[in-house]
């Protein structure tokens, strides 16, 4: 589908405008921590977060589940009818929308909730199937559609993934039971229509935009909001900084110049782009730099961090953009400081500091 450019006239939150409240839960990392199994999965794991962004071939999505170890923020939607209730990841790294199913036997999957078809009178099947590589294993997809519903937000014959089987370690840890993609069409697996085209395509959303508010102080009951459709005023405050997307895949915008503390360095002269992506936790930067940042800050690089010692949610990339410049990776840890609207009409993205 296309999304067909529109001004946002006025910026105040759209009559019909859905909030969805995101929970702050225990992330992938902390859980598997507290089971004593972390430090030997990361020392099995060789990976670079930015593989997340490579294209894919054939039926294999390449994903490190590594960039989802420490996310830890979700909502719930429903799907089906009756609806069936599941906790998802809001990632605007990927596109598609993918949730357990009853056929899945993974030990993964016994402690998440499961989507059963057969308890659904609107499921169809599509009889296509494909993988999703994590680095641990692979999650096997299989294709169906449903009716997504989000509050009042309903899409009939939305298609989505259901899980046959899960690696173990780490999404037995994992808190959130799918995730439902935000990027752009065009980056979705085998052409398969996305939740946020499908609210499009069915005059589900006030207007073709959405934003996130990720709170200083979150707590399970309340870690922030998702706007689906509209933009408020009240969650942020200052004039809004809007940048062009530069690949119409992710929500990748350029990166002009970046300072530490007040001194501003040379790094992005050339150019360099960044990635906003909601399904990552950490503020990623390429490995070129990552040294300097650690001086300016005092610290110092390990593996997977120890007890007992502060640590900074930063981490370094090895891969450029797919334009050959320094990759930047924006995850919760810096969009927490900026209510963050994606304007799907426009291709754009804004950055206003939070309320």
């Amino acid at each position: 589908m296309k999304w067909l450019p529109v001004v946002l006239a006025c910026l105040q939150l759209a009559e019909g405008a859905v909030r969805i409240s995101l929970r702050k839960g225990l992330s992938i990392r902390d859980r598997m921590r507290a089971a004593g199994v972390l430090d030997d999965f990361l020392k099995h794991i060789k990976y670079d977060p930015v593989k997340k962004y490579q294209p894919s071939q054939g039926s294999v999505v390449r994903e490190p589940i590594t960039n989802h170890l420490d996310s830890s923020y979700f909502g719930e939607i429903s799907i089906g009818e009756p609806p069936q209730k599941f906790l998802v990841l809001f990632d605007t790294g990927s596109s598609n929308l993918w949730v357990p199913s009853t056929d899945c036997q993974s030990p993964a999957c016994f402690n998440h909730a499961k989507f059963q078809p057969s308890a659904s009178a609107t499921f169809t099947p599509r009889g296509q199937s494909y993988n999703v590589s994590y680095g641990s294993g692979s999650v096997t997809l299989v294709l169906g559609s449903d009716t997504l519903r989000i509050q009042s937000i309903t899409v009939t014959e939305q298609e989505l993934g259901l899980s046959q089987a899960e690696p173990t370690q780490p999404f037995y840890f994992a808190a959130f039971d799918g995730i439902l993609g935000m990027a752009f069409p065009s980056l979705a697996m085998g052409g398969t229509a996305t939740a946020l085209g499908g609210m499009l395509e069915q005059n589900q959303l006030a207007e073709p935009v959405f934003s996130f508010h990720f709170s200083r102080q979150p707590t399970f009951e309340f870690g922030g909001e998702l706007i689906l459709g509209g933009v408020d005023p009240q969650l942020f405050q200052g004039d809004i900084t809007w940048a062009p997307v530069t690949q119409r895949l992710y929500w990748q915008v350029a990166l002009e110049e970046v300072a530490t503390g007040q001194s501003v360095t040379s790094w992005c002269s050339q150019g360099c782009q960044a990635i906003v992506d909601t399904g990552t936790f950490l503020l990623t930067v390429p490995q070129q730099y990552i040294e300097s940042i650690l001086e300016a800050l005092g610290a110092q690089e390990t593996s997977y961090g120890s007890n007992g010692y502060c640590t900074l949610a930063i981490e370094a990339t090895y891969l450029p953009s797919q334009d050959g410049q320094p990759l930047w990776i924006l995850g919760n840890v810096f969009l927490k400081e900026y209510y963050t609207i994606f304007d799907m009409a426009n291709s754009r993205v804004g950055f206003a500091l939070s309320a």
